[in-house]
């Protein structure tokens, strides 16, 4: 069945289409989740609200544009919704904060599952910004938007993101570097 047939069904509320569209996109929308989850539960729990939503909302998407992209606007909207009512972020009045890059020599020392590691494991404020800027391609007029703040804060978030992440894999390569001695 093509994709726009089963929009099309789903749209007309058949559970069988609806499980077919769940099973196509799950994965990668999973894995969008656990960007902005705290832990793999969270993520669960977000896939299923973004889900419900999905199919709440499908007689919305008018076969314009990429599908795909529109399942993973409504993922991250449903994931940081999660957040938006607490309050997780540091409001500051600074607008000049400066986008610093962490540069990460010799690449190869530093697995991938370590660095999705060490992002999940930043506190919300900042994972979620360092998600929707870096990972996502978001600006940081876009981040603070969908995140409720102001650009400085959005950029303060991402610097202080971008340190600890630093820092953490500073850390790790000094660890790699004293056992292999």
């Amino acid at each position: 069945m093509s994709l726009d047939q089963l929009i099309y069904n789903c749209k007309k509320n058949n559970t069988k289409a609806q499980s077919e569209l769940y099973k196509l996109f799950s994965g990668k929308l999973f894995s969008l989740c656990l960007k902005y989850s705290r832990n793999y539960a969270e993520a669960e729990d977000n896939l299923q609200d973004a889900f419900v939503t999905i199919f709440k909302k499908i007689d919305q998407y008018k076969n314009k544009g990429s599908f795909e992209g529109w399942l993973k606007r409504i993922t991250i909207n449903t994931a940081l919704q999660r957040y938006r009512h607490e309050n997780v972020f540091e409001i500051i009045n600074e607008e000049n904060i400066e986008d610093e890059g962490v540069a990460i020599e010799d690449n190869d020392d530093v697995s991938l599952d370590y660095l999705l590691k060490i992002i999940q494991e930043l506190p919300d404020r900042y994972r979620l910004v360092f998600n929707l800027y870096v990972l996502d391609g978001y600006s940081h007029n876009d981040v603070a938007e969908l995140l409720n703040i102001t650009t400085g804060t959005s950029k303060s978030n991402l610097a202080r993101a971008r340190q600890i992440l630093k820092t953490k894999i500073t850390d790790y390569k000094m660890g790699q570097q004293s056992q292999s001695l």
